[in-house]
């Protein structure tokens, strides 16, 4: 059955022997192939089945060694050699299949290589026996075993571990009690194996098998095993497992046993007759009192002959027909026909009748069962039923009769009103679904259709009407343009366990569906308006109450600590950054409610301007970065195909829901997890247009899905703040979703409670109209590079972005396989031209890939280190180990072009080994009008703490004087509130811009007030101010901003 292709190797000088191997034929079923060189070839040697070599005048050890190194495991090897070279082979001897001695006869060379053939088919004839041995044995559901005399198993098959839970590798070698489990070897097992090797038969047997699973039933076959001389050396045993169909046997006796106990106790007539109804063979009493009887010799008097006397006559000849169609032992039938009593009662009977054997003889046995409680029943339904169908006749225009089982029915009752929509029913055979969707398609409205199809469907109907007796449903027609409403009604008629037939009816319901539904709407307007207005009020204040007073009572409670503890320091710090960190929180939650009410009463305005969605993104996870941090997550940030980054956008607005969504993500997911943020750019946008994908991934509790049906209400939250623990107001993804709206977005949210969330917003943007840099860089076309990241996203991205530069990209998911990568393109004078590496990787850190580069390649190929981490505490240790340069995560076109341009013109550009000082901008004096003396208090101590001089004016009037009054330069800045008496801060600001003295007139002007919305940022710029801080103040930003206007 098999084949066999030998590949010969004949390796140094030709001589007969190879031309005689050469003109040999192969044996049947052996193809041969020939290869020769003088010399061993390698990738010949590996190729090879069989090699010979020729040794004469050759150097033996140095062609052996290259042969025996490279040949296959299971390869043969033959030499020919001189006698005077032998002595050389003793160290290859086990290597090698044999050596045939120089110089060889012709028939002697053909006497060893018929040899070999044979010997070649005899192990290719054992391999094969060996294999149908294997897969016999292994595929077989029976257990199969060979013992050793003292009942050791040499060998078992694949069911046998199966079966005992073990591998082969177990249980060979093992006796029976380790193999099964148990504490001690079987006796009766130990007996019949000796039995077997004593008596030389084969043994069969069922054996009771103790394992640690349990009793197993084993029917066994057991066989000597013989040994070369004729003895016995062991047995071998087959075993089917039959453990499970002994316990069905016992399952299907004890059900029947209840089976039978059941019959026998409960109120059914039993009569056994023989065929020819000559003789009774046995009567219960049940059977007796259906009957009509008081004994059994009663019905024989009365002359039962086949059937009972007490038979309704019309009856008689069907039971007798239906006995008559039993022909063998186990045939039945079930018949219903009625007996009348001597006092006139009429009973219906529901009978069964089979012919059994016993003892060779055929007779009938019937049970009889009193039935006329249920056929009384049946009829007053059935009445009922007929009743309903006359009702429905009159109200309804086309009244039809079903049966579900077939789904065919027929007409009962057409009007003339409306008889033109129904026409599809009433065309061709009456088939339920069929001429329903005829009809929907035609008349029925689009939005109604669906559920009206659903309605009308026959496994709907049977499931409406299985509990209860009728059926409705409105819907809308469509004619002529006009809309009107119709019912459909279902009624169950008859027995419903036996036939499921209904009356399926139709009428206008238009009239009285549009009266109802205009008082309905006027009740449910003024409901709604009454309930919605109550509903906001005590939702937010519910909501507002809770979440202002959780961080107000840290703020409040962490004071009074400090107060307390005031000459602690480090205790107070502490109080204080717990004040700083609630105060936030509460503007945030002062933030969220404010943006839904500009929201809902129409005041926000998106201002798009040019922004690069780089910066964007890299402003997004240095917010985030420490909220990561201090929760142990791992943030990924990448991009895919974009390749437009200048678009025109609200900068604020996208930055606000994409922080919102990655805030919630950091919020919702627990140490050790994972938050991720990908942008991808997708094709089909109009022209000077960029469709951007934003999918935000984490890893945390998730929702319920009940709940990401209502996340975008406002107030609304999977558990409230008292539960979670987690605090906010509710407001967060409404406020997302009207932003998202507002710039003809996107947004889709999947989540699965302890699995995570996935949010989706998308986004079509002008782009920036400029002339875009060329991608490629000259200097690196063509040139190798390699990308080092354990993220394949990062891996994918970088390269092609790489790919899109002009380089041909590489990636690895490791550090140790980069550095045997380098060492392998250095071996092959391929070097790489650039090295992309990410700081951290699982083997070793981009660090140590770095330095082992750097030994393999020297110092000249540049190497990036690609972190999502703020690399200023590493920069030092990565700059000795190598580093070139350093790009952050997530990595855009035009930033690693940037970089790879950078470090190819390092030697042009002009390398600045001096710092340059940055100008001292906190220094002069700035004139704060602000009317609160809280507020004067607090800036007062922030600006002069940083080097200011200030001077403070209570309202707008009064700071137009000052400044007035003031020299040139004397005043660096006016912070201007906007609130003030007498004159608010946008008066003021057109007044000091209409000063006859122009230095004074263009002096630069803050608003630092607590109207904080866009348009009041608008209004100030508008008014001639330079700038907008917004209150409760960020010294951060207050600082930013003066530097900016300042420096």
């Amino acid at each position: 059955m098999y084949h066999c292709h030998i590949r010969f190797y004949l390796t140094g000088h030709t001589c007969g022997t190879f031309d005689i191997l050469k003109e040999i034929s192969p044996l049947e079923r052996f193809t041969h192939e020939f290869i020769e060189s003088v010399q061993p070839v390698e990738e010949q040697v590996s190729r090879a089945d069989m090699i010979l070599a020729n040794l004469q005048g050759e150097e033996c050890r140095s062609v052996l060694q290259t042969l025996v190194s490279g040949m296959r495991s299971e390869a043969g090897l033959i030499v020919l050699a001189d006698k005077e070279q032998i002595p050389l082979l003793e160290e290859y001897m086990e290597e090698l299949q044999d050596i045939w001695t120089l110089p060889m006869t012709d028939t002697e060379s053909r006497f060893r290589i018929l040899r070999w053939q044979q010997e070649c088919r005899i192990k290719k004839d054992y391999w094969q026996t060996s294999h149908f041995f294997e897969a016999t044995i292994n595929n077989i559901p029976n257990l199969i075993w060979y013992k050793d005399k003292n009942g050791i198993h040499e060998k078992v098959n694949d069911s046998f571990c199966k079966t005992v839970n073990k591998t082969k590798k177990q249980v060979e070698g093992r006796g029976h009690a380790y193999i099964w489990d148990v504490e001690f070897d079987d006796p009766a097992c130990i007996e019949s194996e000796r039995e077997v090797m004593s008596k030389r038969q084969t043994c069969v047997s069922e054996e009771t098998v103790k394992s640690g699973d349990g009793i197993k039933l084993l029917t066994t076959y057991k066989s000597p095993l013989y040994d070369l001389d004729g003895s016995v050396m062991g047995t071998v045993g087959v075993a089917i497992d039959v453990t499970q169909e002994r316990a069905y046997e016992q399952e299907i006796i004890r059900k029947n046993h209840t089976l039978e106990t059941v019959f026998t106790s409960m109120d059914c007539g039993i009569l056994c007759h023989s065929l020819d109804g000559s003789r009774i063979l046995s009567v219960n009493r049940a059977a007796l009192k259906i009957l009509g009887y008081e004994s059994q010799e009663e019905l024989v008097a009365e002359g039962f002959n086949m059937v009972a006397d007490s038979v309704i006559d019309e009856d008689k000849s069907k039971l007798r027909k239906c006995m008559a169609r039993l022909k063998k032992a186990g045939d039945s039938v079930s018949v219903e026909y009625s007996v009348k009593h001597r006092g006139g009662e009429i009973l219906h009977v529901m009978g069964n009748i089979k012919l059994l054997e016993e003892d060779g003889e055929l007779f009938y046995q019937r049970f009889l069962l009193d039935c006329t409680r249920q056929k009384i029943q049946e009829r007053e339904k059935e009445r009922h039923n007929q009743e309903l169908v006359q009702a429905l006749s009159v109200d309804y225009n086309l009244v039809c009769f079903f049966e579900l089982e077939l789904g065919k029915g027929i007409t009962l009752q057409v009007a003339d009103d409306h008889m033109h929509m129904f026409e599809p029913i009433l065309q061709g055979e009456l088939l339920l679904e069929e001429r329903m969707e005829d009809y929907i398609q035609k008349f029925v409205y689009e939005e109604d259709r669906g559920m009206l199809r659903k309605a009308a469907s026959r496994s709907s109907l049977k499931e409406e009407l299985l509990n209860k007796r009728v059926y409705s449903v409105n819907y809308r027609t469509l004619w002529n343009g006009e809309m009107r409403y119709f019912q459909m009604k279902a009624v169950r008629t008859g027995a419903w366990e036996d036939g499921q037939g209904v009356v399926v009816g139709f009428r206008s319901v238009d009239a009285e569906i549009r009266e109802e539904m205009e008082k309905k709407n006027l009740l449910e307007d003024a409901l709604m308006q009454a309930n919605r207005a109550s509903k906001a009020k005590s939702v937010f204040l519910s909501n507002m109450s809770h979440d202002i007073r959780t961080p107000m009572n840290a703020i409040v409670g962490f004071t009074a600590l400090a107060i307390t503890h005031i000459e602690h320091k480090e205790r107070v710090e502490e109080y204080l950054k717990k004040i700083m960190t609630s105060g936030n929180h509460l503007l945030s939650l002062i933030n969220d409610v404010l943006d839904m009410s500009r929201i809902e009463s129409g005041r926000m305005h998106l201002d798009e301007k040019e922004c690069s969605l780089p910066e964007i993104l890299h402003g997004l996870r240095n917010i985030l970065q420490a909220d990561v941090h201090a929760k142990q997550l791992e943030l990924y940030i990448d991009t895919v195909d974009v390749f437009d980054e200048e678009i025109y956008c609200d900068k604020l607005r996208l930055n606000q829901v994409l922080l919102n969504l990655l805030s919630n993500a950091v919020k919702y997911t627990g140490a050790g997890g994972i938050v991720s943020l990908r942008i991808t750019e997708k094709p089909g946008a109009p022209a000077g247009s960029a469709h951007y994908e934003f999918n935000i991934k984490d890893t945390g509790i998730g929702m319920s899905q009940e709940f990401v049906e209502h996340i975008f209400e406002p107030f609304e939250r999977e558990r409230n703040s008292t539960i979670s623990g987690i605090q906010g107001t509710g407001l967060g993804m409404a406020i997302t979703k009207n932003i998202v709206d507002m710039m003809n977005g996107s947004i889709e949210v999947k989540s699965e409670q302890n699995v995570g969330t996935e949010v989706t917003v998308s986004f079509t943007f002008r782009l920036h109209s400029g002339e875009k840099i060329p991608q490629d860089i000259p200097e690196l076309k063509g040139c190798r590079a390699l990308v080092v990241d354990d993220d394949f996203n990062s891996c994918d991205s970088v390269s092609y972005m790489l790919g899109q530069i002009g380089m041909r990209a590489e990636w690895t998911l490791s550090g140790k396989e980069a550095v045997l990568r380098t060492r392998q393109a250095v071996m092959r004078e391929d070097n790489y031209s650039v090295y992309i590496i990410d700081w951290l990787l699982p083997d070793m850190n981009g660090i140590e890939v770095t330095r082992r580069i750097r030994k393999e390649m020297g110092e000249d190929v540049p190497v990036i280190l690609l972190t999502a981490y703020d690399w200023a505490d590493i920069e030092d240790e990565a700059r000795e180990a190598g580093v070139t340069a350093f790009c952050s995560k997530p990595m855009f076109l035009s930033e690693l072009r940037s970089c790879l341009h950078s470090i190819v013109n390092a030697e042009e550009e002009c390398i600045k080994n001096s710092l340059i000082e940055k100008k001292n901008f906190r220094a002069g004096r700035i004139l704060l009008a602000e009317d609160n003396e809280l507020n004067q208090e607090i800036a007062e101590a922030i600006l002069e703490e940083a080097g200011f001089t200030l001077e403070i004016a209570g309202d707008g009037q009064t700071a137009v004087d000052m400044l007035k009054e003031s020299e040139p330069g004397y005043y660096q800045l006016v912070l201007m509130d906007v609130q003030m008496p007498v004159m608010d801060g946008y008066e003021a600001t057109k007044t000091i811009r209409k000063l006859e003295d122009q230095k004074l007139a263009a002096i630069p002007i803050i608003a630092m007030t607590a109207n904080a919305f866009e348009e009041d940022r608008q209004e100030a710029l508008k008014s001639g101010m330079n700038g907008h801080i917004a209150k409760p103040i960020n010294v951060d930003t207050l600082f930013d901003i003066l530097e900016e206007v300042l420096g």
